[in-house]
Order: structure tokens, then sequence, then C-alpha cells
């Protein structure tokens, strides 16, 4: 039996597939606790070991080798760990390339680079990363996400998502509302105002559409809130269902369970995606019936993706799904 991957997306770039949560940490002990949090929860979210804002000032050559040592680590265990390297007008972002590319490359699952001015930014560290990686050897391109968070990165953003190796586009809202002097108030810093201000809208919508348009995972900025859970779901709950992010970051561990639940697809419409899918399968990916409705290979494209991004965000799914498509 042919897989969907094979029948469905027939030449095109296939959708990233990550967790829902981009948890950051920038000291060793807080990358410690995440990736022992991460081995308890299981593989539901990704851990940014953050060599830039969430990182201490001074000693950027060694955090960047803390850094490639804990990818490398056996307590990395489903190779789910990324670095953000310093920004591009900052002295240690090359070398932050260099030291990370080289030693931890091989199970690097991303590079995030912040506070980029535009396209031409990111080809020039894109470029870079593609030296490092050729000169150490890697058979593999190494996946960029660009945090979003200048007039200049939005200005570009759709140029930015169609390069080759971007996966994520990531919306920096804290540097954002700073990048107009006043122009957009601090309450558009954290909810309600972060929805209804309409720059900051703007913006998420354009970032989105931007990525989703270009086969990028479009992900959503921090909350501020780190202990009304509630709080905190509803903020993943609108970023997903208001403006289509599929992925949000989370800066505080009481933040990764509820933003994995808000970011989560539906069960039950997972349960119906299993189905279809299966049927579908069954008879060679032709037209079927299901409860009445007829199913071909247009909304086949759609029940995969669902599935492939449940099982990819670490739902449980139906046992024969799991067993065809995920074995």
């Amino acid at each position: 039996m042919r897989h969907p991957s094979q029948v469905l997306f027939a030449g095109e770039k296939p959708f990233p597939m990550m967790p829902a949560v981009d948890h950051y940490a920038g000291s060793e002990k807080l990358m410690s606790k995440a990736l022992q949090l991460q081995h308890e929860l299981g593989p539901i979210f990704d851990l940014t070991c953050d060599c830039e804002d969430g990182a201490a000032a001074g000693a950027d050559r060694e955090h960047a080798e803390l850094v490639a040592t804990i990818i490398m680590s056996e307590a990395n265990r489903y190779n789910r760990v990324g670095a953000r390297i310093h920004d591009i007008a900052h002295p240690a972002w090359q070398q932050d390339i260099e030291i990370i590319v080289a030693a931890a490359g091989r199970r690097l699952a991303f590079l995030t680079l912040p506070k980029v001015g535009g396209a031409e930014d990111v080809r020039t560290q894109l470029n870079v990363v593609r030296r490092i990686a050729v000169a150490t050897g890697l058979a593999r391109p190494i996946p960029v996400h660009v945090l979003i968070e200048t007039h200049g990165a939005l200005r570009d953003v759709w140029q930015i998502a169609a390069l080759a190796e971007v996966e994520s586009l990531d919306f920096g809202l804290m540097d954002f509302v700073s990048s107009h002097h006043g122009a957009i108030p601090g309450s558009a810093m954290k909810s309600p105002g972060q929805f209804e201000h309409p720059l900051v809208v703007r913006a998420k919508c354009e970032i989105s559409a931007a990525a989703l348009a270009n086969g990028v995972i479009p992900s959503h900025n921090v909350t501020t809130e780190l202990r009304d859970i509630d709080v905190i779901r509803e903020n993943a709950r609108r970023a997903r269902n208001e403006f289509g992010y599929l992925r949000m970051w989370s800066i505080h561990p009481n933040q990764i369970v509820p933003i994995f639940e808000a970011m989560c697809p539906d069960f039950s419409e997972v349960e119906q995606a299993a189905a279809i899918l299966l049927a579908a399968q069954d008879c060679d990916w032709g037209p079927i019936e299901h409860h009445g409705l007829l199913h071909d290979r247009a909304s086949y494209r759609y029940y995969w993706e669902l599935l492939a991004r449940a099982q990819a965000t670490g739902m449980h799914l139906p046992a024969a799904a799991r067993q065809r498509f995920f074995a």
C-alpha cells in the first residue's frame, strides 16, 4: 500500500512537521531542566538553547561551546534541540555558527536568526551556515528559523519565507513593539492588546500568510504570563485559531503543556482524518464515501497534513493509523 506522502504531494516541498512548542532556555541549569522535562513528557516541545537575549552577557565563545555540548549530549534523546545565535550586528554571530555547526551540526535541529534587518541579512547568515556545513562534511542542510521583529524583516517577509533552508518564521513581539518608538503602547506586548492593536495584528497576519504560502511554519511570540494556565492556554488558542500559527514559543516550563494543549489539532478531527486516510489507502487513493460525504485527493491532503501535524506534536493517534503511516 502506498504511503500518503508518496501519493498526495508528488514534486512539492514537504511541509515541515515539528512540535508545536519551542521552549527557550539560556543557562546550563535551565537547558538541563528542559531536557529532563522533555524526557518526562516526550518530544512534545523543542528546546532552543539561547546564545542571545536569554544568555548571560560576555563569554560568548564558552557559551556557544556549552550549547554544542548539550546538543551532542545523551540528554538530547530526541534530537530536537536547536540554538539561537547572536544577531547580525553582534561581533559573535559568525563565531556562534562556526562553533555550533562544526561541533553539533549532525544533531542540530535548527538555527534561529534574530533581529534580521531584511532578506539580505538572512542570505548573508545562510551563506556562512552553508560554508561551515560543507567544511565539516554535513550531508544535510541546517534548517533555519528567522525572527521577524524589525521593520525591514516584515517588509521582506515573503522573500525570507521563500529561502530554501527556512522552515519557520517566528514573530518577535517585544522587539517589534519597541521598534515603533512609543507609537504602539506597551499594552500591545500582552493580551488582549497583542491580538487587537492594528499594527501588531497586521504583522501577525502578514507573517502567518507568508509562512503558510511558502510551506513554512509560522511560530507565535511568547506570552509574558507565567502562572495563570488559563491565560497561557487562551493566548495559544487565539494564535492558532485566529491567526493560523502552528507553533508557539515558551519561556517557562509552566507554559509548555497549556501551549501544547491549545496548539494540538482537535482530537475528534484527528480520529476522522485517520478513518478517512485508512479507507483511502485501502482503495489506492481513489475517491471514497465517508459518513455520506465524498472524499478524494483534494481532501486527503488536508487530512494527511492534519494527521502528520498531530503526530509531530505528540498526540496519541489511533493504532491502525500509527502502524500504517508512522511505523
